[in-house]
C-alpha cells in the first residue's frame, strides 16, 4: 500500500505531521479526523527514482472543458440526479484524460464521505479557490445547481475578457516581430553587398549611408552578443518581477503606462467587480470573497488595495471608504458601490459595474488597435524605407556625376 505524508493541527491548535500507510487519501483523512485533527493536508510519499513516460492526450484542463462540465453538472443536479451518479456520467464521457482522472478521484472522495467542495479542493490545478468556495456555498444553501450555472457564466465572461486582451496584444507584437526580422535580414545580408560595391567605386559616401553601413558592421560582428543580451535582459526582468519589490514596482508602472495603463486598470476593475459580485450573490461571506479576489487580482497594487479594503471592513468601515482612499478604483465605481451598500443590493451593483467595464474594455481594445495600426505601419515603412534610401543615395550621386 502507498504511504502518505500528512500535516494537521490538534484540537489545541498545535501543528503535527507524520506518515501513514493506507489504500487511499480518503482513508488517511478519515483516520486523522477520527482522532480530532483539523486543517488536514495529505500528500503521497515519494516513491524514489521513477521513469515516467510522456502522457499523450491531455495534460491540463481547458477553460472550455470546465465550462461544459459545469453547465452539464448543473443541469443534472437540477434534474434530481444524485451527485455521485452525475460525476460518474461526466467522468466517463470526458475525452481529456487528465480531467477524466480528476473527476474520477472527485467521485471517489465524495463516495468516501467528503463534501463536493472538499473533493474539488484537492485538485487546485482544475478547480481554483473561487470555484471551490462557490460550490461550498451552494452545498450549504442547497442551491448547487444555481451556483454552478453562475459559475459557468462567470468563467465564460472571464475567458472572453482574457481573449480580448490577448487579441489586442497579438497584432502589435506580430508587426514588431516582422519589422525586427526584416530590418535584421537587410542589415546582416543585404547591406554588406552594397558596402563592398561602394568601396570599389571609391569616393565620399553620404552620412546616412555611412551610418547604415556602420550599423550593419556592428550588428554582423556582435549579433550573438546582442541576442544573448536581449534574452539576458528578459531573464533579469523576470527575476526582478519574482521579488515582492520588483513585482510591486513593475505593476505600478504598468498601471501608469500611457496607452496600456488605462486598459489594465479597466480590466482590473471588471475582474474585481465580476468575481466579487458572483461570490456575494452566491452567499460567500464578503471577507472570504475579498481574500479570494485579492489573490486572483493579477496586479500587486490592485491586490494590496483589495487587502486594504478587507482590513478596513474588519474594523467596521464600509467598503466604499477604503476603495476611495486607495486611488486604484475610479470615482464612479466607488460611488456605485456606496449606493449598493446603502440599498443592500451590493451583488447587483457589482455585476452592473462589471457589465459596464466589460464594454469599456472592449471599446478600449478596439480604440487601441485602431490607433496602433497606422503607427506600426508608419514605423515599419520609415525603418525599411530609410534603409533603402540610405543605400541608394550614393547610386543617385554617382548617376548625377556621370550625367553632369
Amino acid at each position: 500500500m502507498p504511504k502518505y505524508n500528512w500535516e494537521a493541527r490538534t484540537k489545541a491548535g498545535a501543528a503535527q505531521k507524520g506518515v501513514i500507510e493506507a489504500a487511499s487519501v480518503e482513508i488517511v483523512e478519515a483516520q486523522l479526523r477520527k482522532f480530532g485533527f483539523s486543517n488536514v493536508s495529505i500528500k503521497e510519499a515519494s516513491k524514489g527514482f521513477q521513469i515516467k513516460l510522456p502522457s499523450f492526450g491531455g495534460g491540463k484542463v481547458e477553460t472550455k472543458e470546465l465550462v461544459i462540465f459545469t453547465r452539464q453538472f448543473a443541469t443534472m443536479i437540477d434534474s434530481g440526479l444524485p451527485l455521485v451518479q452525475c460525476l460518474e456520467i461526466l467522468s466517463s464521457q470526458q475525452e481529456n484524460k487528465t480531467f477524466k482522472d480528476i473527476l474520477f478521484k472527485v467521485k471517489e472522495s465524495v463516495e468516501s464521505g467528503s463534501t463536493f467542495a472538499d473533493a474539488l479542493a484537492r485538485h487546485p490545478k482544475a478547480f481554483d479557490q473561487l470555484f471551490v468556495n462557490l460550490v461550498a456555498a451552494g452545498e450549504i444553501g442547497g442551491i448547487l445547481d444555481t451556483i454552478l450555472q453562475r459559475l459557468a457564466a462567470y468563467i465564460e465572461k472571464a475567458q472572453k475578457l482574457k481573449k480580448q486582451i490577448k487579441g489586442a496584444m497579438v497584432y502589435p507584437i506580430t508587426i514588431m516581430s516582422i519589422a525586427v526580422i526584416v530590418v535584421g535580414v537587410i542589415l546582416v545580408f543585404v547591406i554588406p553587398t552594397f558596402a563592398k560595391m561602394f568601396a570599389d567605386f571609391g569616393g565620399e559616401l553620404p552620412a546616412p549611408t555611412k551610418f547604415v553601413i556602420a550599423l550593419s558592421n556592428f550588428l554582423s560582428r556582435y549579433i550573438i552578443v546582442i541576442i544573448a543580451g536581449f534574452y539576458g535582459l528578459i531573464w533579469l526582468i523576470k527575476r526582478y518581477y519574482a521579488t515582492p519589490v520588483g513585482r510591486k514596482n513593475i505593476d505600478r508602472m504598468a498601471l501608469k503606462a500611457p496607452i496600456a495603463g488605462p486598459l489594465i486598470r479597466k480590466v482590473a476593475v471588471a475582474k474585481f467587480t465580476r468575481t466579487l459580485g458572483t461570490m456575494v450573490s452566491s452567499g460567500v461571506p464578503i471577507m472570504d470573497g475579498l481574500e479570494i479576489v485579492a489573490k486572483t487580482a493579477g496586479n500587486k497594487i490592485v491586490e494590496e488595495a483589495i487587502y486594504g479594503v478587507r482590513s478596513a471592513i474588519s474594523e467596521g468601515k464600509t467598503m466604499a471608504e477604503p476603495l476611495a482612499a486607495c486611488g486604484v478604483f475610479p470615482p464612479m465605481v466607488v460611488q456605485m458601490i456606496a449606493v449598493g451598500e446603502a440599498t443592500g443590493a451590493m451583488d447587483a451593483m457589482l455585476n452592473k459595474i462589471a457589465d459596464f467595464y466589460d464594454d469599456e474594455v472592449d471599446d478600449a481594445v478596439s480604440a487601441m488597435t485602431a490607433m496602433m495600426e497606422p503607427l506600426l505601419m508608419v514605423f515599419l515603412g520609415t525603418t525599411v524605407g530609410g534603409l533603402v534610401v540610405a543605400m541608394y543615395l550614393p547610386i543617385f550621386k554617382l548617376a548625377g556625376a556621370v550625367g553632369g
